[in-house]
């Protein structure tokens, strides 16, 4: 099984960041982008954000609720390439978006009232900025009602698509990417752990925190 202390042993430092790696979406964009997606918000309104990768253990925002949920539809994928953050681009990473089909369990989080949409634009920089995702309306399942949240899916127009690549390839590359933020190992291991925690079972991220962690081992015993 895949582990800190595995990840740990294999990128011991991070990589030195390349500003130029990757064409960012400019802060005027990122803003309209979420002034045209919350329009219809009131301004005491709440908002409820589906989670099901890194926001999942790290939100990095205010929140009132957090509940487990089901999307239908939609799974996760490792189907953006990363060449900055984690990865690059000697050494890219994939990381994940929700894709069409399937489904996903992830954790919904009401992010309170009044000016949510405020209380969301560090979530838009942050999944916005690398032109790979689009921020879309969806219905999901709690265990007591249906709920209309916000998420963020691939964007099958971007240039970091990478669509359906075979699971053992794909744990090659994210066992060998590191960006100036981390490994994209990391990525991986902590959003499978948070999963188990909370009672999810995904099985795309079972077998391929194992395939990774076969990968580092095998990458290790190489001379």
């Amino acid at each position: 099984m895949l582990t800190r202390e595995m990840i740990a042993a294999a990128f011991p430092q991070a990589a030195a960041d390349d500003r130029s790696a990757m064409p960012l979406m400019s802060e005027a964009d990122m803003d309209a982008s979420r002034a045209a997606t919350l329009a219809a918000v009131a301004p005491s309104e709440d908002v409820w954000l589906f989670a099901y990768g890194s926001l999942m253990w790290n939100p990095d925002i205010e929140y009132a609720d957090r509940i487990v949920a089901n999307l239908q539809g939609w799974h996760r994928s490792f189907c953006l390439w990363q060449w900055r953050y984690r990865g690059s681009k000697e050494r890219p990473g994939l990381m994940m978006a929700l894709d069409v089909g399937g489904t996903c369990t992830g954790q919904l989080f009401r992010i309170p009232g009044p000016d949510a949409s405020e209380r969301l634009k560090k979530i838009w920089r942050r999944e916005m900025i690398g032109r790979a995702y689009r921020p879309i309306w969806i219905w999901v399942e709690t265990a007591a009602e249906t709920v209309r949240a916000l998420t963020f899916v691939a964007d099958r127009e971007s240039h970091r698509y990478a669509g359906t690549i075979p699971e053992e390839e794909a744990a090659q590359f994210i066992a060998t990417a590191c960006g100036h933020i981390g490994s994209n190992a990391e990525y991986l291991l902590e959003t499978y752990l948070h999963c188990d925690q909370c009672g999810i079972d995904d099985p795309i991220l079972a077998r391929m925190q194992k395939l990774v962690a076969d990968e580092l081992m095998r990458n290790r015993a190489e001379p």
